[in-house]
């Protein structure tokens, strides 16, 4: 909740004796900005004072420009620690931004009074009570102020006064449907008298920090006012107005200031967005319904008619039936209510009933994507050129209007194709700002292909990325150099291998032909001095998907290949020993990395034997190195089979494994099994061999339902366990039978039900099999058979 979630309090206009206007406001209240702007313009001003960091008021002037398009935000950061910022959001419907537009606009001086950015900053490092919230805020006050200040809410106690047991619906009611007219200065009066009432009854909270900000206040106003008389109007907080009334000695206000820490801080202008101005982002002085409040302070008439207007065409872009007539009926359903319900207009609560009941057909479905895209909205601010900003960002801003990729706060897919000379730009620049902690995209499973030419990326631009920039500008003045030199700084600091063979794919995905030589180096450093095969196996894949991506963007990766071979002989060597003697939870581990690198070992023999047949020389000898990589994989699978003091669910994999590769045939798999589930075997050690053999979602529930040996062991087995030894056996068991699919886990139920005698038949003509008929229907088989080899792509 915000500090100020009243509308008013600011007395009379100009009272006796030279008195500022004090036009306390509501952070973000359409209301207060209608009054503000009526008030403004019968006082006129000489200037205007408004709650806010003073460094920002050089910033001021870009108000005014015609490229400035709120949602903004002022930024501060301290200028040796970047990420120690804070913001000060502002809407088209912020009472401040009304107040600055409003002098700009007439050539009024404007100035920000409220306490120092530099001292802001450093008491939230500090960790003061009170300090400024990190994050959404920032720790910014004035528009960004935060209520935990304050122990009470100033809108509830309100809207409890008045009957109601909504403060929302208590603020639409009394303000944004109150018409701006009579007295322009009355309702600041009112609020006024209100806020003091609540703070003589409820104090200043006992927080430092709202002491010393009014102090601060009080001094800029003391000082503005020798400078321009009696012409002094401000816009603040609602809450603060008391305490700017308050006459207090000058000494003592300058005691409370005195000694403040402080940082170097710098300030700029930034876009922000309506879902970062909502309450429910985790902003303290955000409103709950930013899309509506902009629609009411921007709608000239007719408020309710074109918000159902939008609703309207919303819907029909989501391809829902929604006619002229059902605007018409929710318009009057939405007034009905508001009368029903004694209001002096329908509110956001009546046109969100109205419309859940007449467009939604009462489905709460589309109502959520109403309020997300409507009600809190999808609004992106724009700045100027301008606007200060550091290297890093300007070369980024070039970047994306090179490559068309305009910044949005509604998240989207992209997808690229690495082929398109515009999509491998987008990806490189996407891959170096996620190498630098600038999170705009997030890579994303593409659908339809699985190439590496493919990528997919899921965008949306968070203004606090503004921060994560600045603080990558520490790395350098542009994208790829600073990606260069982070990437570089990273591979020191790695803690192990797979780390750093990590980074060394992401370098080849962002294309940092500069970083990649030092990364490679450190990698083939540490993989030689780095015994532990478990850390060998876990950086096998990243090298070899490494690799692959180097092939499609045209990277030389021979110093890659290399070292990758060299690796999974090392793994090759290590991996039986490493394999012995392990608990269960260590062989579940290991058998993960078996299966790591066994995919990766194929990938390493497909690509290089793909460069041996395109061409001759080296290319032949890289062919004949990969068969051989592979062949040497092939034995280690081997010895892990039948080595009895490797765990059963390694064994069972490698079995697996060899099958599946050829190099095991049926006999030998059943002979295998057989020995596995040995009557001298543990139960438990028979099962973990069976998660090994059909488990971990390889196709093992095929295997058994096409292979009646394997299933009859299995069988066998299962009804001679004791039952003290099959509830230890059963979670293992239950594990591996779980990942089947239902049709499989139902064949495989029937096949063990009919016996061991029958199971050929059932298997291949379905009999009595929920879905199957008694035999082979020929003709429907047939029909099926053009369809296929049109998806094959063979002739007929």
């Amino acid at each position: 909740m915000t500090v100020a979630e009243g509308d008013g309090g600011g007395g009379a206009p100009r009272a006796s004796g030279g008195e500022p206007l004090l036009l306390g406001v509501r952070h973000h209240g359409p209301g207060s900005a209608r009054a503000v702007r009526a008030a403004l313009d019968a006082a006129r001003p000489r200037v205007v004072l408004i709650e806010g960091p003073p460094e920002a008021d050089g910033l001021i002037p870009l108000a005014g420009d015609a490229a400035m398009r709120p949602p903004v935000a002022l930024l501060a950061h301290a200028v040796d620690e970047p990420g120690r910022s804070a913001f000060w959001p502002l809407a088209e419907f912020s009472p401040e931004w009304i107040a600055l537009r409003w002098a700009v606009e007439r050539g009024v001086p404007a100035r920000f009074i409220d306490l120092p950015a530099t001292h802001t900053l450093a008491w939230e490092r500090d960790g003061e009570a009170g300090a400024p919230d990190a994050g959404e805020t920032g720790g910014g006050d004035g528009p960004g102020e935060g209520a935990r200040d304050v122990r009470i809410d100033p809108l509830a106690v309100l809207a409890a006064a008045g009957g109601y047991d909504d403060p929302e619906r208590w603020w639409e009611d009394v303000v944004e449907h109150r018409g701006v007219g009579g007295d322009v200065f009355a309702p600041f009066g009112v609020v006024a008298e209100a806020m003091g009432a609540l703070r003589e009854a409820y104090g200043s909270g006992g927080h430092e920090r709202d002491l010393v900000r009014e102090a601060y206040m009080r001094l800029q106003v003391r000082a503005a006012r020798r400078e321009f008389g009696d012409g002094v109007a401000v816009v603040c907080g609602a809450w603060h107005v008391p305490a700017l009334r308050e006459r207090t000695a000058v000494a003592a206000d300058r005691a409370l200031v005195k000694g403040l820490p402080k940082v170097k801080a710098d300030m700029t202008w930034v876009p922000w967005t309506y879902r970062r101005l909502a309450r429910a982002g985790g902003y303290g002085a955000g409103v709950d319904s930013p899309g509506w409040y902009g629609h009411l302070f921007a709608a000239p008439d007719r408020p309710v008619e074109r918000w159902m207007a939008k609703v309207a065409g919303l819907l029909r872009a989501e391809d829902r039936v929604v006619s002229s007539a059902h605007v018409i009926e929710a318009v009057r359903l939405a007034e009905t209510l508001a009368v029903m319900r004694g209001r002096p207009l329908p509110g956001l609560g009546e046109t969100t009933d109205a419309v859940r009941a007449v467009m939604c057909e009462g489905s709460d479905v589309p109502l959520a994507l109403v309020r997300d895209r409507l009600v809190v909205g999808d609004v992106l601010g724009e700045v100027p050129s301008a606007a200060p900003a550091v290297p890093l960002q300007r070369d980024l801003d070039r970047a994306q209007r090179r490559l068309r990729m305009k910044p949005e706060a509604r998240e989207r897919e992209l997808e690229l194709d690495l082929r398109k000379e515009i999509d491998a730009g987008r990806g490189r620049l996407l891959h170096r700002l996620r190498l630098l902690g600038v999170a705009w995209g997030e890579p994303a499973e593409s659908r339809g292909s699985t190439g590496t030419f493919r990528e997919t990326w899921r965008l949306r631009w968070e203004p606090e990325l503004v921060v994560r920039v600045a603080e990558a500008g520490v790395w350098g003045t542009t994208v790829l150099g600073a990606a260069t030199a982070k990437a570089a700084a990273d591979a020191v600091a790695a803690p192990g291998l797979a780390e750093v063979t990590a980074l060394a794919e992401r370098c080849l995905l962002a294309e940092l032909p500069d970083a990649l030589p030092a990364v490679m180096r450190i990698l083939a450093d540490r993989a030689a001095l780095d015994a532990d095969v478990g850390h060998l196996a876990q950086a096998l894949p990243a090298l070899v998907r490494s690799l692959r991506y180097g092939d499609v963007r045209g990277t030389d990766t021979g110093a890659l290949a290399e070292v990758a071979a060299g690796l999974a002989e090392r793994i090759f060597v290590g991996l039986p020993p490493a394999c012995a003697a392990l608990d269960r939870d260590a062989a579940d581990e290991m058998r993960r990395h078996v299966d790591a690198v066994h995919g990766a070992v194929g990938l390493l023999a497909e690509g290089a034997m793909g460069e041996g047949t395109a061409g001759e020389g080296a290319g032949s000898d890289a062919g004949a190195g990969a068969g051989g990589l592979l062949e040497r994989w092939r034995e280690v699978l081997g010895v892990l089979a039948g080595r009895d003091t490797v765990p059963g669910v390694i064994r069972g994999r490698a079995a697996r494994l060899l099958l599946d590769a050829g190099r095991l045939d049926q006999d030998g798999a059943a002979r295998l099994m057989g020995l596995a589930l040995s009557p001298g075997t543990r139960p438990g050690d028979a099962a973990a061999w069976i998660e090994g053999f059909v488990g971990g979602g390889s196709g093992g529930g095929m295997l058994l339902v096409h292979d009646e040996r394997l299933l009859g062991l299995v069988d066998t087995w299962l009804t001679g366990v004791s039952a003290e030894a099959f509830t230890d056996v059963l979670p293992l068991l239950r594990r591996t039978f779980a990942e089947y699919e239902a049709g499989v886990r139902r064949t495989l139920g029937e096949l063990v039900r009919r016996g061991p005698g029958q199971r050929a038949a059932a298997v291949g003509a379905g009999a009595g099999i929920p879905g199957f008929g008694d035999g082979l229907d020929t003709g429907r088989a047939d029909a099926v058979v053009p369809v296929v080899r049109l998806l094959l792509g063979v002739g007929a």
